[in-house]
């Protein structure tokens, strides 16, 4: 397990920024997009969570790999607010794919780990085709001499593999041992839908069979009824859908949500 988190198998609770300055959703307010943050913060806090990961998930259509600079500016302002509300390990993640961006908050306010939706390899997405940026990433982690954890997505939701033949677990090794990814994240389709645990499994295996020595987290879906089964696999969750109020992601979290997912996974632990 990453080391920092204090639990064996960590639940990380999702921070969904509203939309932000420049984005075609914002609505003027840049107070309100912080005090939703910072009140969603304390929600997942006060429900247990062992990480909270920031993202501006508001800002639909994403840039595909290269936010411009008040972006990164927003971002900082409101994972610093975040940091204040909270005294857990913080992530941030930069959509689309902008994991430059992600080192930069981090590294500005004392973030533990960034997500990296396409760290190595290429894939098909509604921005067009990406392209891992693993090369320029670990090097710039390097320059800034910060210790940030990389969570690398494995068949990253909202996307295709570029190529005709099929995305293997095997690919998964190559994020890892060439990309020098420290987590693999494993998820479903899209937003909220659930893993296939047919897939979840064969990532695992194949971290065995290469000896490989990270943790498989789960990105999607995650239920407080699901959650047990994901963690006899897994070794972590990532939640973002289910701990909103109703399960709608548009609303905010839900504190008992949140406890009910948590106890569900401590006790599958």
């Amino acid at each position: 397990m990453t080391p920092q988190f204090d639990a064996a198998k960590p639940v990380i609770g999702m921070v969904h920024l509203d939309s932000l300055p420049g984005s075609p959703g914002f609505d003027g307010d840049r107070e309100a997009i912080l005090d939703a943050a910072r009140r969603d913060a304390r929600a997942l806090a006060a429900g247990g969570v062992d990480g909270v990961m920031v993202e501006n998930f508001g800002d639909a259509p994403f840039y595909p790999d290269d936010v411009p600079k008040h972006v990164v500016a927003s971002m900082t302002r409101a994972a610093t607010a975040v940091r204040e509300e909270v005294d857990v390990p913080l992530g941030v993640n930069v959509l689309r794919n902008d994991s430059l961006a992600d080192l930069a908050v981090a590294q500005a306010v004392g973030a533990s780990f960034v997500r990296a939706n396409v760290h190595t390899g290429a894939r098909v997405t509604d921005q067009g085709v990406i392209e891992g940026q693993a090369h320029e990433v670990m090097r710039e982690r390097d320059r800034l001499g910060v210790d940030v954890d990389v969570f690398a997505d494995h068949d990253v939701k909202h996307s295709a593999p570029l190529g005709t033949e099929s995305f293997v677990a095997e690919s998964m090794a190559d994020g890892v041992e060439r990309g020098l990814a420290d987590a693999t994240v494993v998820s479903g389709v899209g937003t909220g839908q659930g893993v296939d645990l047919d897939d979840l499994e064969a990532v695992v295996e194949t971290r065995a069979a290469y000896d490989l020595d990270v943790p498989v987290f789960v990105g999607s879906g995650v239920t407080a009824d699901t959650v047990g089964e994901i963690l006899s696999l897994a070794d972590g969750v990532i939640v973002g859908t289910s701990l909103k109020e109703d399960g709608d992601v548009g609303n905010p979290v839900s504190e008992a949500r949140v406890s009910e997912l948590v106890t569900a996974a401590r006790d599958a632990s």
